[in-house]
């Protein structure tokens, strides 16, 4: 028999000897997965308000605690339980625990959830612990436990069984931690900042805001096509034109049906802002504060170690124009070059192969991402983008070709776009237009117009910076994760047929 087929014997083994256990369960307890059951502390509350009991030291304090068994020692004599907060030590003997709470033990697993009520004391080792006087099997688990508890090591078991990953690894539950603090960081960092929240459709009947394939539903009563939104952009800069308020966010989720990797996720989550008067100098500002704040909040320092480097969020950041690096780099003087033709046939001599109706910008930031994009380790701004990548940005003065729009980048990775924003409607419906032109020409038939923006526009949004950061990159980089997949709880996988 193979080491596989053993594995399965062994787990189908286990599994007939837990349910062996919960039928007898059943007919000495009854009900083995109460509804109700009231713990009077938390074991991070037990131990944090007993920390100064000595060893060898026993209290009349009862408490009640519940927990998953993740030990068992001796019988069932020792046990530890945990919580989410933390682990405690179960005593459980003849001299102090009665005789019924007793016959449990050989009924309880590994995995098991059971509640226990019992005195406080610290044993001569040190090890603080409950001398148990009730037990109360909570949840009898079906299932052993992978591994022992030694962490699930499958990569595929992991992200599509989330649960047994957080359940024996550490490094994971912790980083999950690091994600709820990140978020909740950016959001309290936006209000304090003066922001508001707001929440925009994530079902549109005309998707936009960015250039990127939509997921596409169908809504049965109003008898249309929908789609899930690639970007907030649109219904949040309407929002910034009603005046409600002169400084909005939204913390977002998008859907792209497009590639998976080490850094995409069909669905990810965003921050997106829009700041009236302000502009994108004023944004790059935001950002690194923001960034530095959220890195202190975790590392309790602005220095953040990924990998074998060390980033330094401290700002400011520094600031590389995209012609002048690719300059740099490959001797092209983009802004030199007058024409889409000559910019094409400048990158094919420099050994760039780049599709036949590619623009002057398109030709730049694909030689910029092949030759630039790599060495962008410490954080920072990418300035002077193409205005024809860019539909959204203000030109840059005195260079009608280019647009305030900065990207950040770290370790390599864009984390956030930000532009001062167009608010000149006839120049915003000339370039939608002609963004919409080359979506139909690359065979986007069902791409349209959103005239609803248009005519928001119309009506008159002040000036403004607007910036989108993404979230599940940045915790990337925060938690030290080297793929998308281990800070999203469940990524998309493929059936497992």
């Amino acid at each position: 028999m193979s080491e596989t087929k053993n594995e399965t014997a062994l787990s189908s083994d286990a599994t007939e000897v837990r349910a062996q256990k919960l039928a007898k369960l059943r007919e000495t307890i009854g009900d083995v997965y109460p509804a109700h059951f009231h713990r009077t502390m938390t074991n991070a509350e037990l131990s944090a308000k007993y920390e100064g009991l000595e060893p060898d030291t026993e209290t009349q304090d009862v408490v009640t605690v519940a927990g998953r068994v993740y030990s068992s020692r001796n019988s069932g004599m020792f046990m530890d339980i945990h919580d989410a907060s933390g682990k405690i030590q179960i005593f459980s003997h003849k001299d102090v625990t009665p005789e019924e709470a007793r016959n449990m033990l050989a009924l309880i697993d590994l995995g098991d959830i059971i509640g226990v009520t019992g005195t406080v004391r610290r044993t001569k080792r040190g090890e603080l612990s409950i001398n148990a006087r009730e037990i109360t099997m909570l949840t009898k688990t079906l299932l052993p436990m992978p591994e022992k508890w030694h962490g699930v090591s499958d990569i595929e078991i992991r992200y599509r069984k989330r649960h047994l990953d957080l359940l024996t690894n550490e490094e994971s539950k912790l980083r999950f931690l690091q994600r709820s603090k990140i978020i909740s960081g950016v959001r309290r960092f936006m209000e304090t900042d003066g922001f508001m929240e707001v929440e925009t459709p994530m079902l549109q009947t005309i998707y936009g805001g960015a250039t990127a394939e939509p997921f596409k539903t169908h809504h049965n009563t109003l008898k249309m096509d929908m789609y899930l939104r690639i970007a907030p952009e649109l219904f949040l800069k309407r929002t910034l034109v009603s005046g409600l308020a002169d400084k909005i966010f939204e913390i977002n989720r998008n859907f792209r049906n497009e590639g998976v990797s080490t850094r995409h996720n069909p669905e990810f989550t965003m921050m997106e802002c829009y700041w009236a008067y302000a502009d994108y100098e004023d944004v790059m500002d935001l950002v690194e504060r923001l960034f530095a704040s959220l890195a202190t909040a975790i590392h309790g320092t602005t220095e953040v170690p990924y990998g074998d480097k060390v980033l330094s969020f401290k700002g400011p950041f520094r600031r590389i124009s995209m012609p002048g690096s690719v300059k740099e780099k490959t001797g092209i003087d983009f802004l030199a070059i007058k024409t889409d033709e000559e910019a094409r046939a400048a990158a094919r001599h420099a050994g760039f192969e780049v599709e036949k109706d590619a623009t002057w910008g398109e030709c730049l930031a694909f030689i910029f991402e092949e030759t630039v994009e790599g060495d962008l380790i410490q954080p920072a701004h990418v300035i002077d983008f193409p205005k024809d990548i860019s539909p959204f940005a203000k030109e840059v003065p005195g260079e009608p070709r280019l647009v305030e729009r900065f990207e950040t980048y770290v370790n390599g990775w864009e984390l956030g776009n930000a532009f001062s924003e167009l608010n000149d409607p006839e120049e915003q419906r000339a370039r939608m237009v002609e963004q919409l032109t080359q979506a139909h020409a690359r065979g986007e038939k069902e791409k349209a117009l959103d005239d609803e923006f248009l005519d928001a526009m119309d009506q008159g949004m002040p000036p403004a910076g607007g910036l989108g950061i993404g979230i599940d990159r940045l915790i990337m980089v925060l938690t030290n994760a080297p793929s998308i997949r281990d800070v999203i709880l469940f990524p998309a996988r493929r059936n497992k047929d």
